[in-house]
């Protein structure tokens, strides 16, 4: 079961939101609206984003990789493995 499931439709929500903030860009190119307005509402959709995926990440750390500690093994390793590969790609996007 995925560590997000108890709280899986306030995700949702955020998601929807954060697709309509895209809608709302293809909008805009459609309109042919002012380039830096276009920028401007880029910006706070890959904010929206990304504090989203910080969210999940935490919610990641906090449940499935303390269990997987707290087990020790081959399963500890690789959890902290996944999040820190997971880490990684947040930080180089």
């Amino acid at each position: 079961m995925a560590s997000y499931s108890s709280d899986k439709d306030a995700y949702l929500k955020r998601l929807r939101r954060i697709e309509g903030q895209i809608r709302g860009l293809q909008r805009m190119v459609e309109e042919d609206k002012y380039c830096i307005d276009v920028l401007t509402q880029v910006a706070a959709a890959t904010k929206a984003l990304q504090a989203f995926s910080l969210e999940l990440l935490d919610e990641h750390l906090a449940t499935c990789v303390v269990q997987a500690a707290a087990a020790g093994g081959e399963e500890a390793d690789q959890k902290v493995r996944e999040a820190s590969d997971a880490i990684a790609r947040l930080v180089r996007s």
